[in-house]
This record gives structure tokens, sequence and C-alpha cells, in this order.
């Protein structure tokens, strides 16, 4: 029989456990944004027949997840700390288990963009097959939703043939807001016809759109073969320095010249150097590597680029590293090859 000693010390031990739950266990509903690692490339891209360098090419991460009540009190007293709501993360309805397949989506994405570059600025052999144009999520509340799915083949909008998202991007550029465009997609093996109304799409500064997000499948064959280990990285933002690990291990001429290089920025095709969310943070990590150069998206110089915001946190935490503005691949070669050897 339980005495009342006993009874006190469990009721005490139940209370802790509530309370280490409720501390440690219980998501908030928000997440958290925070500086994460900036690691060498070699280990991740492996091309074959490749030329070593003596320094390396770094691949810089933030790291993110759904706060804890304890992740929450700790990220409001540390700086460079970003504590977002949910729905600012996981937006348009998607789940946590969808929104990570997109994020993997669009480092696929990135490394294909990254390897048609590089393979480009090298001369080396490459080539792309288009293999269509999906949809990968409809944000609730827009024309699309009830209409479109995910998974979706856009085949045709307004009888144009849709070979890539950006050619369905100028068709509704084409149009105003309260025009109706005739999407034609690939469902079940069935093609489906619909006339869908152009609304003003709050993300997209009030242009017109339907409320899609859109992914180009393409088949790109290289030579030499090229192989990716990326893990469990996601998103677009690895795409510049991904270009110059593979362009750096495909001549002969020491890209690094011996130093730790970093940096950050989505790349397309033809190699123009996009923003990036979180720059803060990967300066941060950067910084604690050791890096040297850190290649920041410059945004034709406008107000508030990731360069300036780079730049602010660089003075901010009194690092050596330099901070190098860049709006294309070619601007951060250029400056590489300028560098005298370490």
């Amino acid at each position: 029989m339980l005495t009342t000693k006993n009874k006190g010390k469990i009721v005490v031990f139940l209370m802790l456990l509530i309370g280490f739950y409720m501390l440690f266990g219980y998501q908030l509903p928000y997440y958290i944004h925070k500086p994460g690692h900036a690691d060498p490339l070699n280990p991740v891209i492996e091309v074959e027949g490749s030329f070593d360098s003596r320094g390396d090419m770094h691949l810089v991460t933030i790291q993110g997840g759904q706060a804890s009540l304890f992740q929450y009190m700790f990220a409001k007293i540390r700086p460079y700390h970003d504590i977002l709501p949910i729905e600012d993360v996981l937006s348009d309805g998607i789940t946590k288990d969808e929104y990570r397949q997109l994020q993997f989506m669009m480092m696929e994405s990135s490394q294909e963009a990254s390897t048609v570059v590089a393979y480009q600025a090298a001369g080396k052999d490459i080539s792309i097959n288009y293999e269509g144009v999906y949809v990968v999520s409809v944000k609730e509340g827009v024309p699309a939703d009830g209409v479109l799915e995910s998974g979706d083949k856009v085949i045709r909008v307004n009888q144009k043939t849709i070979k890539e998202a950006e050619d369905l991007l100028q068709v509704v550029s084409s149009h105003r807001v309260g025009d109706e465009i005739e999407v034609t997609v690939e469902r079940d093996d069935h093609e489906r016809t619909y006339d869908i109304e152009l609304k003003a799409i709050e993300e997209l500064d009030g242009k017109p759109g339907i409320g899609i997000r859109l992914v180009t499948n393409r088949e790109v064959t290289e030579s030499p073969e090229i192989h990716f280990s990326s893990g469990d990285i996601g998103g677009p933002s690895a795409g510049l320095m991904f270009a110059l690990e593979i362009y750096d291990q495909l001549t002969d001429q020491d890209l690094t010249k011996g130093y730790p290089i970093a940096g950050t920025g989505e790349i397309d095709y033809d190699g123009n150097v996009g923003p990036i969310g979180g720059v803060d943070k990967k300066v941060i990590a950067a910084d604690r590597e050791g890096c040297a150069y850190f290649f920041a998206p410059n945004q034709r110089g406008m107000e508030g680029s990731n360069y300036q915001v780079a730049k602010k946190v660089a003075e901010e935490i009194g690092t050596d590293m330099e901070i190098v503005p860049v709006d294309h691949f070619d601007d951060a070669v250029e400056f590489l090859h300028q560098l005298a050897e370490k």
C-alpha cells in the first residue's frame, strides 16, 4: 500500500515528467531558423576524372524546424535566430512532408542548373532533354484551387505547348487580372482542359496568376559523369556554390587558390545568381568555419540586397571574411581567377 510520502514522490515525478515534455517535447506553432553549417563540397560532388584543389568550396546551410518551448525561449535571446509563424513556412496548406519534398525537388533542380552552367563554362559535353512541366502545389483559395492538382503535367496554355515553367509564366504575364486562360494538363494518362480566370496573387505583388507552383522536369546528360550526395539538404540556395565546385573539378586550374570559400545564391540555367533567404545566418556559419571569402547575390545593387545584408552582418560580428557581390556565375569565377595563391 502506498504511503502518503510515496504518493507525494509519484506526483512530483509526474509533474516533472509533464514539465519536461512541455519544455522539450511539445511543439509550438512556430518555426526557428538559425545559423547552420558550412561544409566542404568535395564529399558532396564527384566529377569523374576530376582535378584536385588545395582549398574548398563550401555549402552553407540554415538549421530550421518546428519549435519546442525551450527552443522558442532560447531563440528569443539569441542573435540571428528567427521565429516564424508556422503558416509563413508551411504556406499554401502544405504538410511538413510536402514541404520537405518540395525542398528536395528544388535541390534537384538546383543541381541540374549548376551542372549545365559549369559544364558549358568548362566547354564540356552536356545535353538537356525537357520531359515536362508539373504542378508541385496549388495554393488554397486561388483560381486553380479545386481545378488543378499536384502532379498534373501541364501540356498547353492557350494552345501554346509548354516546355518549361517559364513558358507558362510568359503566357500569363501577357494577360490582365480577370482574363481567362485555357490550361490543358495530363492527369492519369488523360488530357483535361480547363478555363481558369486570372486573379491578383499576393505573392506576385498583385500581378495576375492562377496560384500554382511548377517544376520543370529535365533529363541532363553530361560527360564526364557527375554524382551528387547532398543527403537531407534541400532548397535551391546552393546553386552558385555547386556550379563553382563542379567547374573547379572540371578544370585543371585550382580555382580556390588554396582558400576556404563559401557563398550562397540560387542559379538559373543561364548562370544568373538570384537571392535567397537567411543570408545573415549563412554569413555566421561561414565565419565559424573560418572561410576567407563569401559570395552573396548582389541583385543588381538594389537596396536591401543579400550582399548588403551579408556585408552588414559581417561588420557586426567583426569577421575578416570578405563579402563578395555577384550577379552571375562569371562574376564569381573572375573574382577567383584574380586571387593570389594562398
